[in-house]
């Protein structure tokens, strides 16, 4: 889906599944987060992390910066320079609360750059503040499971 696709979505006159891997139509599930006449906040670090994958995939830098707690976000992302990757797919493995404001998703994102396929597998921290979730930062799980 195209950013134009996918604000087109937002006024109703497009309507497809959304990327994040849920079976229901974008405006449905992650669009009601990035924008429109009443944006919604993520109820849960899982639904951030969803919104923030379906973001990755059609460019919506300004909502990946609002959504990056601010002691470790980044000044740019620079995604309209990134026009080589082709986001495939995100499988979440797991969601855990890990206290009663923080979590982890741990997920697998797949994606292809000049038609070679690659897979990030990230275990995601997040904060709640003042009733918002917020990406903190990631590890990156070693590839024979130990941590």
């Amino acid at each position: 889906m195209s950013r134009k696709q996918a604000f087109s979505s937002l006024s109703g006159t497009f309507s497809s599944l959304c990327p994040c891997g849920k079976s229901a139509d974008y405006l449905k599930c992650c669009g009601r987060f990035h924008g429109g006449e009443r944006v919604e906040v993520a109820p849960d670090a899982e639904t951030l992390m969803r919104s923030r994958y379906t973001a990755y995939t059609l460019g919506l830098e300004p909502y990946l910066l609002a959504t990056w707690h601010p002691d470790t976000r980044p000044e740019s992302l620079q995604l309209s320079e990134d026009k080589a990757t082709r986001w495939l797919g995100l499988e979440i493995k797991r969601h855990e609360m890990t206290g009663e404001n923080s979590a982890i998703v741990e997920f697998v994102a797949r994606y292809k750059i000049a038609g070679r396929a690659h897979r990030l597998h990230e275990t995601s921290r997040f904060v709640r503040e003042d009733g918002r979730w917020y990406y903190v930062d990631g590890e990156f799980p070693a590839k024979d499971g130990s941590k």
